[in-house]
């Protein structure tokens, strides 16, 4: 695999949530793993330590979907998805107009952002018609796949 190939996905994987990505290629296969805070310390600690780290980790995952749900209900209307791991853009240039702002109405199929991944800007269309009532993600963040950017009415 090319060596600038590998350093970008280094990158992405360093940007993003993503703590683990695994590619297959002709050439190759490439297993890229972000270390956590939590993986440094049990990887100085010994073995037996590393159990009740096991344990705690579905504990805080658990916490997050708790509080989610009564955020949930706040918001109305339907979302607009990423389709893909990235940094999103409202604009197509820096300092440019946004393809879309709150109040908008939008047609399916017209670019409503950027995602730029690997180095190759992604522009991203509407999947459905509405008028746009919260952009839910901050111009140059890093975003998961199926990460919620959008809440159309």
């Amino acid at each position: 695999m090319d060596l600038r190939k590998l350093k970008t996905l280094i990158d992405l994987v360093s940007e993003s949530n993503v703590s683990e990505l695994e590619i297959t290629e002709a050439d190759g296969k490439v297993r890229i793993v972000k270390a956590s805070p939590v993986a440094v310390a049990v990887t100085a600690a010994p073995a037996p330590v590393v159990a009740p780290v096991a344990v705690a980790a579905p504990a805080a995952v658990a916490a997050p979907a708790a509080a989610e749900p009564p955020a949930a209900p706040a918001e109305t209307g339907r979302k607009i998805t990423s389709p893909m791991v990235g940094t999103f853009y409202r604009s197509s240039s820096p300092g440019g107009k946004p393809l879309a702002d709150v109040g908008d109405e939008i047609k399916e199929g017209q670019p409503i952002c950027i995602i730029e991944a690997m180095k190759i800007m992604n522009e991203i269309e509407a999947e459905f018609s509405g008028r746009i009532v919260k952009i839910l993600a901050e111009n140059g963040q890093a975003v998961e796949y199926g990460q919620p950017l959008f809440i159309v009415e």
